[in-house]
């Protein structure tokens, strides 16, 4: 993605050198768009979900619930869902990097107070508030499309969400940080340690890449909405088309999400595993979860967002089949080894299906990416705290731990029962289906 290097001015602070042609100006600051605001998107999105790892240590310390601890997971995942649209208008009429500087200020002050709670009632008021760190994602996509030409959009838009790894950052570090440090802390106690360490230890990390955004990323913002009526902007929410791809963004996102949060406890309770182990099982997953976001995105320049979307619920749909029948059911027990070879098939499906979904957004609402983007962006993390809840009743209702995979097999066939009927209809008129041309994007209007 970062080819050349621009010989004008501030060379210094575009810093990507390789041999060959120079780059354009505009080619540079694209370039330094995409790097920082994917390093800003990935400490937030760290922030964001630090609690699936947190929340082991905090439930013995703070007495909680079982109930208590997938509320107090979900209630971050709500309010880094329900703003995107929001802060996606807002990237659109102010640009990006004003949007996500003040949004890594704000975050910070929350997710250190997180270091200082001692009640219940404290945790949920402190996760609410940081949770706001989760709607990172749609200022920078955004404010990335505001500076890539449409064919570049898919590799570009991929790889700022490949961010989604920061998920990976707390469920690898976390527990060592969490061992090593004290329970009394360091420095006679300033610094607390135990659990209380990882939120201190993000905030001052949010601080500054806040300065290093506001520092090194390109001084003019591109606003593409700051002349339009918010009542245009919001014309294409009338689309059924929009809610469609939001449903398709719950599956390749808000399962990852949730899947995120859940499988820590999941190899615990089910295979016996100690925290660290199950952290970093849930890290291998997170990983093609996120690091093949980019690859989808060349997947869908190369060949349109449909088919790829298509092939993603297929298989995706496959690997949920024996992870939702009860062990024995086909034979065998759905030993450790399996699960994760399964639990990867879904992971690496979602990497690839989180930016063929997106990639829709930018060839059918050019002019309107922040808001579309931001609608996608709220259905697909909702999802995130919609599901982890309906796993956790679900289990306790039935007993099952497999019944997680009930739900994510229902909503998975049904998306794709629903893409399936829109190509259905688009044959049915005689429209081309043509995967490396613009009608391998656009699924008629009257979807």
């Amino acid at each position: 993605m970062f080819l050349g290097r621009n010989v004008a001015d501030d060379d210094w602070k575009h810093g990507f050198f390789e041999d060959g042609p120079a780059m354009s100006t505009t080619e540079a600051k694209a370039n330094r768009v995409l790097l920082l605001s994917t390093l800003a998107f990935t400490l937030l999105f760290a922030v964001w979900l630090m609690l699936g790892v947190l929340i082991v240590p905090m439930q013995k310390v703070l007495d909680l619930s079982k109930i208590q601890v997938t509320w107090l997971t979900a209630i971050a995942i709500l309010s880094g869902s329900i703003f995107r649209l929001p802060f996606g208008i807002a990237a659109d009429r102010f640009g990006g990097r004003k949007v996500l500087t003040w949004l890594l200020l704000v975050s910070a002050i929350p997710c250190y107070m997180m270091s200082t709670v001692q009640t219940f009632e404290e945790a949920m008021m402190y996760a609410l508030m940081f949770g706001i760190a989760g709607n990172a994602f749609s200022v920078g996509i955004a404010w990335n499309a505001a500076w890539f030409p449409r064919e570049k959009q898919g590799v570009a838009l991929g790889t700022f969400g490949a961010g989604n790894v920061g998920a990976s950052v707390t469920k690898l570090i976390g527990p060592s940080l969490i061992a090593l440090v004290p329970a009394g802390g360091i420095l006679g106690g300033l610094i607390p340690g135990g659990f209380r360490f990882v939120p201190v230890m993000y905030a001052v990390m949010l601080v500054l890449m806040a300065i290093a955004l506001h520092v090194f990323s390109p001084k003019e913002d591109r606003t593409p909405g700051a002349q339009r009526s918010l009542a245009s902007m919001l014309v294409p929410l009338r689309e059924l088309r929009v809610w469609r791809f939001g449903l398709y963004y719950v599956v390749v996102f808000g399962a990852y999400v949730a899947l995120s949060l859940w499988l820590p406890s999941y190899y615990q309770r089910v295979y016996g595993f100690s925290l660290p182990k199950a952290a970093l099982l849930t890290a291998l997953f997170i990983f093609p979860a996120s690091l093949l976001r980019p690859l989808g995105g060349y997947l869908s320049d190369r060949f349109g967002a449909r088919p790829v979307t298509y092939a993603v619920f297929g298989a995706m749909l496959l690997a949920c089949v024996p992870l939702c029948a009860p062990s024995g059911t086909f034979g065998f027990e759905i030993g450790s080894g399996v699960f994760f070879a399964l639990i990867e098939v879904i992971g690496i499906g979602m990497g690839v299906g989180k930016a063929s979904v997106y990639k829709y957004v930018p060839e059918y609402y050019p002019s309107d990416v922040g808001l579309v983007g931001g609608l996608v962006g709220t259905l697909g993390a909702l999802g995130g705290f919609f599901l982890p809840l309906g796993f956790g009743y679900l289990e306790s209702a039935t007993g099952k731990p497999e019944a997680c995979f009930w739900v994510m097999f229902v909503l998975i066939a049904f998306s794709l029962v629903w893409l399936h009927t829109v190509v259905t209809g688009m044959r049915s008129r005689n429209m081309s289906f043509a995967p490396a041309s613009e009608s391998g994007f656009r699924d008629g209007a009257s979807a």
